[in-house]
């Protein structure tokens, strides 16, 4: 009987969600401590990666201090990358366009209209991330506004799942997020990056709603909630 691969998805507010497949674990975006929504802590968190889009604080979070407690790698631009590096947390570096194959899946990096800066200053460019689990394609698609190369990535990739970010002001808001999903076409679209500061408060219930006639299903997580695809 051939074995039914599954990959869950649990949500921890903002852009951070924790990927479980049958033998590893992966995080993106690991901001807990500091995080009005988050319901765990960074020592709560077992896993074997930690991908993280770019240098934001509310985006590189708690990644060095996973990643020493877990042994686990952070995946990261490459500039980025070397920015862990530098306080003694194991990374792999890559960038815009490159892929890798690691023992959890394969990662490959998609253009993300933003900044990244850390306290050390600039960090390279930020990134989406293609995520490859179970035979499952998860597009996280990090702190960015709407571009019309999402079509590509949509032709490019059979997404499963597509985690988009709705808070506006910072990145697309509810409407930009809908066309994105257009140009993706996912099977299923989950809101990120809202309500977590006053400046992204948002009403998510709106972009599935948005997506009631679409044929991508639009799903709402709570924090600590989880879906399985």
């Amino acid at each position: 009987m051939e074995e039914i691969k599954i990959m869950k998805i649990t949500y921890h507010g903002h852009s951070c969600f924790f990927i479980e497949g049958s033998r590893y674990s992966v995080i993106f975006d690991p901001f807990l401590k500091g995080n009005p929504l988050a319901k765990i802590k960074p020592e709560d968190v077992k896993v074997d990666a930690i991908l993280v889009s770019h240098g934001h604080f509310d985006h590189v979070g708690d990644a060095v201090e996973m990643s020493k407690n877990n042994d686990a790698t952070i995946v990261a631009p490459f500039e980025l990358a070397s920015y862990f590096q530098s306080k003694g947390a194991k990374s792999h570096p890559m960038n815009i366009g490159g892929a890798y194959h690691f023992l959890f899946g394969t990662v490959k990096l998609t253009i993300a209209h933003h900044g990244s800066t850390t306290e050390a200053g600039t960090a390279g460019n930020p990134c989406g991330f293609i995520l490859i689990m179970e035979d499952k394609v998860l597009y996280h698609a990090g702190d960015t506004g709407l571009f019309s190369d999402m079509r590509l990535i949509g032709e490019l990739n059979t997404i499963d799942v597509a985690l988009l970010p709705i808070g506006d002001n910072f990145t697309m808001g509810i409407t930009d997020a809908l066309k994105a999903v257009e140009f993706l076409k996912p099977k299923i679209a989950i809101p990120m990056h809202y309500n977590t500061f006053d400046m992204i408060k948002q009403d998510p219930g709106q972009f599935v709603e948005g997506l009631r006639s679409s044929p991508t299903r639009g799903v709402l997580l709570m924090v600590g909630e989880s879906i399985s695809v």
